[in-house]
C-alpha cells in the first residue's frame, strides 16, 4: 500500500510542476515585446550613425561623409533606415560617389546597399556589435579615397 501512496504523491508533484511550468510559459508569452521600429532605430543610431560620425572625424581631410537619417516619427510604417554618402574632397566642390542605404529588415538583419552594389549584411538589431559595419565603412572610404 505504501508504494501506491508514494506513486500517487509523485503524480501530484509532477502535476504541480507542470502547472507551474505552464504558468511560467504563459507569463513569458504575455511579456511585452520591444517595438521593432524602436529597436531598429536605436541600433541604427547607436551603431551606424556613431560609426559614421567617428569615421567622419578620422578622415575629414581627404574624404567627406554626409549622413542623412529621417527625423524621429517620420516614416513610421516603413522600416527604419539611414542614408550616407562618401566622397573625396576636391577643393570646395563635392562630388558624391554613391549614396548608401542602411536598412533594418523585419527579420532583424541590417544591410547596406547602393546602386550597382549587392546588398551586404552588416549586423542584427539584437546584437550591438559594430565590427562588420565598421569594416564595410573602412572599405568604402578606401574606395572613395582611391577614386574607385
Amino acid at each position: 500500500m505504501s508504494k501506491f501512496k508514494e506513486a500517487l504523491e509523485r503524480g501530484k508533484r509532477a502535476r504541480r510542476r507542470q502547472g507551474e511550468e505552464a504558468r511560467n510559459e504563459k507569463a513569458d508569452w504575455n511579456a511585452p515585446m520591444v517595438d521593432f521600429g524602436v529597436q531598429a532605430t536605436a541600433w541604427l543610431n547607436d551603431v551606424v550613425v556613431a560609426s559614421l560620425e567617428a569615421a567622419k572625424a578620422e578622415v575629414a581631410g581627404e574624404v567627406a561623409i554626409d549622413i542623412e537619417s529621417p527625423p524621429p516619427g517620420k516614416f513610421e510604417a516603413l522600416t527604419p533606415l539611414v542614408r550616407f554618402q562618401i566622397y573625396r574632397n576636391q577643393g570646395t566642390e563635392k562630388v558624391a560617389e554613391r549614396t548608401f542605404t542602411v536598412s533594418a529588415q523585419l527579420s532583424g538583419e541590417v544591410s547596406v546597399s547602393a546602386p550597382g552594389m549587392v546588398a551586404e549584411e552588416v549586423g542584427n538589431i539584437g546584437d550591438k556589435s559594430d565590427k562588420r559595419f565598421r569594416n564595410l565603412v573602412v572599405r568604402l572610404i578606401e574606395d572613395a579615397a582611391k577614386g574607385a
